[in-house]
């Protein structure tokens, strides 16, 4: 690989395999992040009241870029939750959503965005249908065609995540995107775990809306995510907070940009994120980190002799894999994980089954996957 830990922030007392959570970021770009915050103190009225919006610009600009994408339709948010819950209130409050209309997902979403479609389904009397995709999974071709079975002529919106939270699964959004608007409906993208994992390339997936991260995988500030509406939709969306933008031009940027005081640095430090991971040769880091986490899998499920959920295969999974361990109580699991052996690491509970979920990012090596190994071997041999 071509970066180290070193020039991570994280403790180098803790095997460091849950980047899939909250990310971490490289300390050129943190420090990019604080000279962002020390210009705002420095000046603040020129900084907030002068200087914002172009910063702002430019930033969603090279994000665009990044992304394949028009500037325009992009805004940025705190996170894909953030995104999610902006979508569904809008879709909500424009009356695209009417009693009885239904939002079908899979049961592998994320559960915040699940809870935000409930609580949408209760103000609106619609109904949120959760399909189930089982595992182990096959090809994408026969999850696309078993998903699409669950479309009802009900079915108004479909919201689905490019790459699962609890099961790691990377999911053929592209091609759903496309039979969806086939059939009229609108198409919600998770896609918190995409960008910087795997290529995201917003023209070709041509979803309604799809809302990402860059604090995990793209290694940006804590707080930095976007959103990405097509134009048709743009008059539909609610602000995230109604403030001095709906009183200016009045333009979908303006109304989601001009959102008062507050510490914007995480977002401006985008495009360095962007540029450290250039400057790093990140596509080989990403390849390195898939050949490890692919010996990562094939070891647990060797010292657990249960079988994976998924084949071995890069259109399924790439620096996230979701393993299954013997049933335990999984709070005591994480205990000793991490205070016993120092490792954090996220253990799951789906689907009354038991899971433990390891991310790889470049500055982990093989004795951190040997270290799981070892911790969970002892723990198993000396339960009770």
């Amino acid at each position: 690989m071509t970066v180290s830990r070193n020039e991570f922030l994280i403790d180098p007392a803790v095997v460091f395999l849950n980047h899939g959570s909250f990310g971490a970021c490289p300390r050129p770009v943190f420090e990019a992040y604080q000279r962002w915050q020390l210009e705002l103190e420095r000046q603040p009225v020129e900084f907030l009241g002068r200087r914002i919006d172009g910063l702002l610009d430019e930033a969603r600009g090279k994000l665009a870029t990044y992304l394949n994408a028009d500037a325009n339709d992009i805004i940025f948010v705190p996170n894909a939750t953030s995104g999610v819950n902006l979508v569904a209130r809008s879709l909500a409050w424009s009356n695209w959503l009417q009693p009885g209309d239904e939002i079908l997902a899979t049961d592998h979403e994320y559960g915040a965005c699940s809870f935000t479609w409930e609580h949408i389904c209760k103000k609106t009397g619609a109904v949120y249908v959760q399909r189930p995709v089982t595992l182990p999974v096959t090809t994408h071709a026969d999850m696309i065609e078993h998903f699409l079975a669950g479309i009802t002529s009900r079915t108004r919106v479909i919201h689905i995540s490019h790459i699962t939270s609890p099961t790691a699964l990377i999911f053929p959004v592209a091609e759903i995107c496309r039979r969806a608007r086939e059939l009229g409906i609108v198409t919600v993208i998770d896609g918190a775990h995409a960008p910087g994992q795997v290529p995201v390339d917003l023209t070709v997936l041509d979803a309604d809306f799809y809302t990402g991260n860059c604090h995990k995988w793209m290694c940006a500030p804590k707080g930095s995510g976007f959103l990405h509406v097509r134009r048709e939709h743009q008059t539909i969306m609610e602000s995230q907070i109604v403030s001095w933008g709906e009183h200016d031009d009045g333009s979908y940027i303006a109304r989601q940009q001009k959102q008062g005081t507050r510490d914007y640095a995480a977002y401006l430090t985008v495009p360095t994120a962007i540029e450290y991971q250039q400057s790093h040769n990140w596509e080989a880091v990403q390849i390195a980190c898939h050949e490890l986490i692919k010996q990562a899998r094939a070891d647990l499920s060797a010292l657990f002799n249960l079988p994976p959920i998924l084949p071995d295969d890069p259109a399924w999974y790439r620096q996230m894999v979701t393993v299954p361990v013997p049933k335990c109580d999984l709070s005591i699991l994480k205990i000793r994980l991490y205070d016993e052996f120092r490792v954090e690491i996220p253990v799951i509970d789906w689907n009354n089954k038991q899971y433990i979920r390891v991310s790889i990012q470049g500055y982990n090596t093989r004795a951190d996957i040997d270290q799981l190994l070892s911790a969970l071997h002892h723990i198993f041999a000396h339960q009770g």
